[in-house]
């Protein structure tokens, strides 16, 4: 992995982390499916008169959309409207370093090292902890499905880095724009069914400045802009290498959350956090480390 692999790597997780924070801002003021549209149809306009469509065959193209677009963010939108935390939201989500690697090792064949399996095992432990003190906390129902919800995002958000590794080398920009269409429907969809038109037309009619610069960073910051490098990243480097350097996000998620939202977490919650942490931490770094110190004592 070279410099310029890193500083990608580095600004893109620094948009991703204050993500969770400017969804929390915006969903005061706009419903989760509503968000979602709102984003999407941004993402692909006016992108899509300007960029050529992608050298993708369409299948390809959909189920990037489905998985990565849609079922991502319907179901984080969602967790967090029902009261996962912004902060908490970030950590958990990162559960896609994981389900990435074990469907890659399915689907391509990637080998999986001691060193994975062994952070897989650590962060699963941490991640219970975390449903636990879902489970135990005061508004114990409404938060254990935000729980539930965010690892579905993670296992969406999954599904769609392999369907992008598949797709190969493309034009990214051209990818995320064009496949921004498609979740533009079912959202639209998602939020008549569960929302309702009267508070689509309120929220549309009275929306502030705070939930309208939300979806302008979501739209251009979070979405066409980090998911370009981050199709880059997959598309150049080692599924194994690229997922986990998602890391960085939770703790930039917290540390927001901490200081603009005055989000704490509890004594088990932080548990679970630094255990999951610690999963990801020796996914990354042990076998690299073990070679150094091989190659010190050969």
């Amino acid at each position: 992995m070279t410099p310029r692999h890193l500083l990608t790597a580095l600004i893109v997780v620094s948009l991703w982390g204050m993500n969770f924070v400017v969804i929390k801002i915006g969903l005061r003021g706009i419903p989760p499916f509503l968000m979602g549209a709102l984003r999407f149809i941004l993402v692909a306009f006016p992108a899509i008169l300007f960029l050529p469509r992608p050298k993708v065959p369409a299948k390809l193209l959909i189920a990037y959309a489905l998985t990565i677009s849609l079922g991502q963010f319907a179901f984080l939108f969602s967790a967090m409207a029902v009261g996962m935390p912004a902060g908490l939201s970030s950590l958990v989500l990162q559960a896609q370093a994981f389900f990435t690697v074990g469907i890659s090792a399915l689907v391509f064949g990637d080998k999986l090292r001691a060193s994975n399996l062994a952070g897989m095992v650590i962060a699963s432990i941490g991640l219970i902890l975390l449903g636990s003190a879902s489970i135990a906390s005061s508004a114990g129902q409404v938060t254990l499905m935000g729980f539930m919800l965010t690892i579905c995002a993670a296992f969406s958000w999954a599904c769609g880095n392999v369907i992008n590794k598949k797709i190969g080398p493309t034009a990214v920009l051209s990818l995320v724009s064009w496949s921004a269409l498609v979740p533009i429907v079912p959202f639209i969809l998602l939020s008549l069914w569960f929302e309702g038109s009267a508070l689509i037309l309120s929220s549309l009619r009275n929306m502030s400045l705070p939930s309208a610069l939300t979806i302008v960073y979501l739209a251009l910051a979070a979405t066409l802009i980090g998911y370009t490098l981050w199709g880059r990243l997959l598309s150049s480097l080692a599924t194994h290498l690229v997922a986990p350097l998602t890391l960085m996000v939770p703790v930039i998620g917290l540390t927001a959350a901490w200081i603009l939202l005055g989000e704490a977490l509890k004594p088990l919650q932080i548990t679970g956090a630094a255990i999951v942490m610690a999963g990801l931490l020796v996914n990354v770094f042990v076998t690299r480390l073990w070679s150094a110190l091989r190659r010190c004592f050969d």
